[in-house]
Parts: C-alpha cells; structure tokens; sequence
C-alpha cells in the first residue's frame, strides 16, 4: 500500500488540470455536452437580457451546474462500462441506462425551473 502524500499547493494545482482535461474531453467526445453548454450559453445570455433577479440566478446556476455535472458523471460510467466490457451485457446496459436517466430528470426540472424564471419575463414582452 502506498503511504498517503503530504499535502502540497503544487499537488493540488496539478489536480485541478486532471480536471480541465476532463472537461476538455467532454466537449470534444461527448455530443449532450456540446447541446447542454450551448443551450447554457443561451440561458445565461437569455437571464442578462430579461434582468433575472438574484435569486433566479441561482437557482438558474444550480440547475445549470446539475445537468452538467450529471453529464460528466455519465459519461465517466459510459466510458468506464465500455472499458469493463467492450461486448454487449444486459447489466452494463442497465447501468449506462441508470446514468443517462440521471442527466434526463435533472434536464426536465432544469427546463421547469427556467419556464418558470423566464416565462412570465417573456410573457411581459408581448
């Protein structure tokens, strides 16, 4: 068993460049990633123009930061599951399934959460 590193800022930068490279990955490998980063940017350019209050901000921000955070965590167990077993199974199929569900309910109360921010904003305009 390895002994435990002492702690070291250098250490701990380093591992916020696994980080990045992670997330590197996802936008060059993952297409729902691309589709949820676009879609970001158009609510966070959407919440500028229509003055959402603080408090929709956040709530915006967390939905956000949830559906990406889920997308990363299921493509981390895709990629794991096809790693473990590169052959069709019904159980890895079952649990790549489990993750995509995941990042399927936090994107359908993320769009409840911005219909309710943004649509009565939209709704003032016309």
């Amino acid at each position: 068993m390895k002994a435990p590193q002492p702690f070291s800022i250098s250490g701990r930068l380093k591992s916020f460049t696994f980080a990045f490279n992670g997330l590197k990955i996802l936008v060059r490998e993952e297409h729902n990633a691309r589709i949820h980063i676009a879609i970001t940017v158009c609510v966070v350019i959407a919440g500028f123009l229509l003055h959402i209050s603080l408090t929709e901000w956040i709530a915006v921000i967390l939905c956000m930061g949830l559906v990406l955070a889920l997308e990363l965590v299921n493509s981390a167990v895709e990629n794991l599951a096809d790693f473990v077993s590169p052959q069709k199974n019904e159980n890895i199929g079952k649990v790549k399934d489990l993750s995509a569900a995941a990042v399927l309910i936090a994107a359908f109360c993320s769009v409840i959460v911005g219909l309710v921010v943004f649509l009565p904003k939209i709704i003032v305009l016309f």
